[in-house]
């Protein structure tokens, strides 16, 4: 399952797709519609997965969304810069650090972009009255990171949602099973209500974390719709199996690669995330 639109009808792995496929200038993010109606029909993905692909800009009204799942792949020069210095395995530990923080920087600007809750009002500016619009502090917004590395794609996070509340979740993925077991919930009874959720988890490989976190989310309160997820890296795996949990989930990623391995390292990828940031 991918996001990206290289060239018409043809993904980034050259994989042909099916559905309405079309170009808008390159400032424009583009988003993948995820149904189950669509599939890949050739290519090296080596499986096939259920897609549509379609442009569009973040700034313009969304579309329906008749319960699919959207991925935002946000074509901006620094992200495409960060995820190569990610990829680099020659980047020293505090270079990968910087950057993954610097990814999830710019991937949550992109990913707050018409969902923050807003109050308007008028102010007194050194010439004159002004009409001004700030984010609401009384609407929730929380930043959930699942350890480890989430915590550095999460680390500018603060700095420009205001008024935001983090929490953590700690998964560890069983290198046998490959299945997800979860080591830490610092997360509420109960959500309040009309809460957004941004869930960041930087590698999106088979989907079993994200999937155990989402859940953990929705049985405390909180609807789907309502959360976003942000990663540095997406495979289609993970992607397949979100659009079949999670129905209208909004994903953002820095890049959706091919495959992952047998040992559940997306490939090409950035190794292990985690690894490479804190160097241990």
């Amino acid at each position: 399952m991918l996001g990206c639109l290289p060239a018409a009808g043809h993904s980034a792995m050259g994989c042909r797709l099916t559905g309405d496929v079309r170009h808008l200038p390159p400032s424009m993010p583009r988003l993948g519609l995820f149904h189950p109606e669509l599939r890949f029909i050739s290519g090296r993905c080596g499986r096939r997965a259920n897609l549509a692909v379609r442009s569009s800009s973040a700034t313009d009204k969304k579309p329906a969304m008749d319960g699919r799942m959207l991925v935002f792949v946000p074509p901006h020069p620094l992200i495409k810069h960060w995820v190569s210095v990610l990829r680099n395995e020659q980047t020293p530990c505090p270079i990968f650090r910087n950057a993954m923080a610097e990814l999830g920087r710019l991937l949550l600007y992109e990913a707050s972009r018409d969902w923050l809750p807003t109050v308007s009002g008028e102010i007194q500016s050194p010439m004159g009255i002004a009409s001004v619009e700030f984010i609401d502090p009384r609407e929730p917004i929380l930043v959930i990171p699942i350890l480890r590395a989430g915590l550095v794609l999460a680390e500018y996070a603060s700095s420009i949602l205001p008024a935001t509340k983090t929490y953590h979740i700690g998964v560890y993925r069983d290198e046998e099973t490959l299945q997800p077991e979860v080591y830490l919930n610092k997360l509420p009874e109960k959500f309040p209500e009309g809460s957004r959720v941004f869930i960041i988890d930087p590698m999106l490989a088979t989907g079993g974390t994200i999937v155990a976190a989402i859940n953990l989310v929705k049985e405390r309160g909180v609807h789907q719709k309502q959360i976003k997820v942000v990663s540095a890296v997406a495979a289609p795996p993970a992607l397949q199996k979100l659009s079949e949990n999670f129905p209208g989930l909004h994903v953002y990623t820095g890049i959706i690669d091919p495959t992952v391995n047998e040992q559940g390292f997306i490939v090409p990828g950035f190794g292990d995330a985690g690894d490479r940031s804190f160097g241990t």
